[in-house]
């Protein structure tokens, strides 16, 4: 009976140890997201051209709309899937094809969301985007 205490208590540290370690398989909190912008208005200047974005508010950080061609966009929320309760946001870099965390220094592709630097393992929560030719909705 010692013996099964004692590795009972193993395991239960050995299980402590790592779930003290950031989890990448945590979800972004969900955040009710349902709006309708004009990305081809004066309001949107950037989202006028095909790599053009803009941040906007909502999602669970803020979300950042990417207009990957003249009919496709993406909406991504800015909260970094390595550490999201950190409260930094993803910010575009001067490339206008990709975003870093500004905490972590994880990079991803602003036309997927897929990370390719950094600790994130994870790609970018990812948002449904519908554009009818004049109006884009952006739900999850």
């Amino acid at each position: 009976m010692k013996k099964s205490s004692i590795l009972f208590f193993l395991i239960l540290s050995f299980s402590s140890f790592f779930s003290c370690s950031k989890d990448e398989n945590a979800t972004i909190p969900y955040v009710y997201v349902n709006f309708y912008i004009q990305p081809n208005s004066t309001l949107y200047q950037k989202l006028t051209t095909i790599g053009g974005w803009e941040y906007i508010t909502g999602g669970y950080n803020g979300i950042v709309v990417y207009r990957a061609s003249q009919d496709e966009f993406v909406a991504f929320d800015r909260a970094c899937p390595y550490d999201y309760k950190n409260g930094c946001r993803i910010v575009v870099e001067s490339s206008f094809t990709t975003c870093i965390d500004s905490c972590c220094s994880s990079r991803f592709l602003l036309n997927d969301g897929s990370p390719f630097n950094g600790p994130a393992t994870v790609s970018l929560k990812k948002y449904k985007t519908y554009y009818d030719g004049n109006n884009l909705h952006v739900s999850n």
